[in-house]
């Protein structure tokens, strides 16, 4: 059975690079190619099938039910598929008792292991490997977690985003986030060598050349993406550790491992730690592969929050919406849209990297412990602010940034986003307010920081910052000044392209003044030098 390339089955899981011989009867068709890329999938009827095409290839596949096929082991890295007519052909009930069987030759025992688990959950709904049942409890039997609570368009191009070389280039040159990912393995060896590790979210497969360099026995790299192709062929290439690292392609939510692990090794963060959800995953792969007391790479991670004072950034933002105060642009009136559009333009938080001494006061933090958190923790998260102003000026919002732990058996590492650290891909985020505050040293500032996750695998931030009372009678309590925005966490500012530093001075308060109303920008009640940092 052929299937044309425009029906889009839900795949599980692929097996790259198997060798094919056709045992068929010669009246059999179709004709296989010398090596195939096998995967399991649901078509649009929900019938499981095994779907056979040549490798790279974007053209028609070849299926086959899973209801009417067996599988026989005929020695280590050869499976037999033999699979029974279920039509009702005369010619094919006269002719022989199967209608099509062939011999697959796997690359590793471990792709074959977890070739034979995927084919028997998807057929019995069961979990099997060779050397019998997978405790994955009742997970293995269930729809896609993933599938459920993230929209397919969200997940198309973000899947699009990861299966291109030129962001997994990105990434790569980071070398912040990759020299620590390799220290944090290298330095703990102890914890690899011997080990089965799983890389969660494998991209290009660097972890998992890691882990395998640090000693570990075998590593299971799960990427859903179109990088799973070139993570094979970066792995094929490095002889000397191929034969310990097997790609599976598929969500970690939907494959099946030959066995437990005893290590994750992940990369899972995004901007604010939790942007993209990936977090998610990690959890759930820690809850279906990883054995009790494995360890984590990364364990733990912190969210670091102060408010901050920008008055060039405030004006900056503000300024965009000015367009909206025309009144007659080409004899249209503008104005009645002015608003939205600065309220639009606060509700994007900026991604750049910024200068530590635009804080406020010292930092808070919020941690999560990924050996313990639940996957629904981190559907919505709320962080309490409570902050004491150094000195007296206006708040224009909160800045955030995120650092985790490797937490080694020999060596601890962290990996900092820091503002002031060497700078990251990830910069560091600011949630600006529309309305800023205005502080006195020694001041209370409090509020929360509330994080709601959605189906496009992003967060909508609710920022709430009030200035208690100051001076005498302040120990009674009360706030004085609050300030709220809404933020989407999937629509950032990424204003990477830094202006010169800038010194504050009471010309540029004039300045501001000419382009910003008094009512939308009052005029700077304090002086203070910034700088940006460029990564």
């Amino acid at each position: 059975m052929e299937v044309p390339s425009d029906r889009k089955p839900k795949h599980h899981q692929e097996f790259n690079s198997l060798a094919i011989t056709d045992l068929s009867p010669s009246t059999s068709s179709p004709t296989f190619p010398p090596v195939v890329t096998a995967s399991f999938a649901a078509d649009n009827s929900g019938v499981s099938q095994l779907r056979l095409r040549q490798p790279e290839s974007g053209g028609e596949a070849i299926c086959f039910g899973l209801r009417n096929s067996q599988l026989f082991n005929l020695g280590p890295l050869e499976t037999l598929v033999v699979v029974e007519e279920s039509g009702n052909s005369e010619t094919a009930k006269e002719s022989s008792s199967f209608s099509k069987a062939f011999k697959l030759e796997f690359t590793t025992l471990y792709q074959q292991k977890a070739f034979y688990a995927a084919f028997e959950r998807l057929k019995h709904g069961v979990s099997i490997t060779q050397n019998g049942p997978l405790k994955n409890g009742s997970i293995t039997s269930q729809k896609s977690k993933f599938d459920n609570k993230i929209e397919a368009s969200s997940a198309k191009m973000y899947f699009h985003y990861y299966g291109q070389l030129l962001h997994q280039q990105n990434m790569l040159q980071d070398y912040v986030r990759t020299g620590t990912y390799y220290s944090a393995v290298i330095e703990n060896c102890i914890d690899f060598q011997g080990r089965v590790v799983v890389d969660v979210g494998a991209g290009s497969g660097i972890l998992s050349l890691f882990a395998a360099q640090a000693g570990a026995k075998h590593v299971y790299a799960v990427e859903a993406s179109e990088m799973a192709e070139f993570a094979t062929r970066l792995i094929a290439g490095n002889e000397s550790l191929r034969h310990l690292i097997t790609v599976i392609k598929g969500k970690v939510e939907d494959v099946e491992l030959p066995e437990k692990a005893d290590i994750l090794i992940s990369e899972p963060m995004g901007t604010l730690l939790v942007n993209e959800r990936m977090l998610e995953t990690y959890v759930i792969a820690r809850d279906r592969f990883l054995v009790p007391g494995g360890k984590m790479f990364p364990s733990i991670g912190r969210i670091h929050m102060a408010p901050f004072s920008d008055e060039y950034l405030f004006v900056e933002i503000a300024n965009k919406a000015l367009f909206w105060q025309q009144r007659n642009f080409y004899g249209v009136d503008l104005t009645p849209l002015y608003g939205s559009a600065f309220q639009g333009y606060f509700s994007q938080p900026v991604v750049d990297a910024f200068d530590p001494r635009i804080l406020v006061s010292p930092p808070s933090s919020h941690s999560l412990d990924f050996n313990s958190i639940k996957e629904e923790d981190l559907y919505e998260i709320d962080i309490p602010l409570s902050f004491i102003a150094a000195v007296g000026t206006r708040v224009h919002g909160l800045a955030c940034w995120f650092d985790v732990l490797f937490n080694g058996s020999s060596v601890q590492r962290w990996l900092t986003t820091a503002p002031g650290s060497p700078t990251t891909h990830w910069y560091q985020m600011r949630c600006v307010l529309s309305q800023p505050l205005y502080v006195m040293a020694g001041q209370e500032i409090t509020g929360k920081l509330h994080l709601v996750a959605h189906s496009a695998q992003s967060y909508t931030i609710n920022l709430t910052v009030s200035a208690k009372m100051w001076g005498p009678g302040a120990d009674q309590g009360g706030i004085i000044q609050t300030s709220t925005g809404k933020l989407e966490l999937k629509e950032p500012y990424y204003r990477l392209s830094q202006p010169q530093p800038y010194m504050p001075s009471a010309q540029d308060q004039l300045l501001h003044q000419h382009y910003i109303t008094p009512q939308v920008l009052p005029s700077l009640s304090h002086n203070f030098f910034r700088v940006h940092l460029v990564g």
